[in-house]
């Protein structure tokens, strides 16, 4: 994950997640960490051979998905981390209303570490455990997030979801404390993941795998997860690659 420095949000602050319907059966807190996708600002390594402009868009249309997943999944508080003007984003006003059913709490630190280390102790105070991810692994519906959380619940310890590129896409802890080893390891790296999981374990936290997914940095990891993946971004993927392909003569 890469979410770029903070700034000023930019839109009308939502409420509270609205009442708990029969589904919401998993008592934990799904964190979703999350930057406004702007061209220049959001998924900057997909361009090229995407523009800036496409690469903001599949951004947006991947939070889209995971916000949908998050508000359909059977965990009970909802919060996302957000940095960035929304007003500027791509698929704005969509972003908006899909953020108006969440609880929205602005990103705080320096860098990515303490960001991540700040919005888990923010999300926190609305219940733990927490189950933080990104907005980068659309593949990850409701069902995964579900079945996550209520991993993280019934270990009663840490869950830790490997990503293929040595990173990870997901971080449950029943107790913020631990996050803050985040400020100290190197983020964006093939040894992100180890170096959390190492981190973890020598801390005394007992940590559980979830399944490894491939998080979206590059064109090849885009292409990857449109195939295996529904929703928005899958379908965006296809229509742009499709309009990039030379008509045979």
């Amino acid at each position: 994950m890469n979410i770029g420095e903070p700034t000023e949000i930019m839109f009308p602050r939502p409420g509270a997640e609205g009442p708990l319907g029969a589904a919401d059966t998993v008592p934990a807190t799904l964190l979703v960490v999350a930057k406004s996708p702007i061209a220049g600002f959001a998924k900057t390594r997909l361009a090229p051979p995407f523009s800036p402009v496409d690469a903001a868009y599949l951004a947006a249309c991947a939070l889209l998905d995971t916000l949908d997943a998050m508000r359909e999944s059977g965990i009970r508080h909802r919060v996302v981390a957000w940095t960035g003007d929304i007003d500027r984003a791509e698929r704005a006003i969509e972003l908006s209303a899909a953020l108006r059913g969440v609880t929205v709490v602005p990103q705080r630190g320096d860098s990515f570490g303490e960001r991540l280390a700040n919005a888990h102790r923010d999300a926190a105070e609305f219940g733990v455990p927490v189950l933080q991810i990104g907005m980068d692994t659309p593949q990850a519906d409701a069902d995964l997030l579900t079945r996550s959380a209520a991993r993280l619940v019934a270990t009663g310890d840490t869950v830790l979801g490997p990503a293929s590129d040595g990173g990870w896409w997901a971080l449950g802890l029943t107790d913020p404390r631990p996050a803050q080893l985040l400020t100290d390891i190197p983020m964006s790296t093939s040894r992100t993941g180890e170096l959390t999981e190492t981190a973890l374990r020598h801390s005394g936290c007992r940590v559980h795998a979830l399944p490894t997914l491939t998080d979206v940095d590059t064109y090849d990891d885009a292409i990857a997860v449109a195939a295996i993946s529904r929703g928005r971004f899958a379908r965006s993927v296809t229509d742009l690659v499709t309009a990039r392909t030379p008509v045979p003569l």
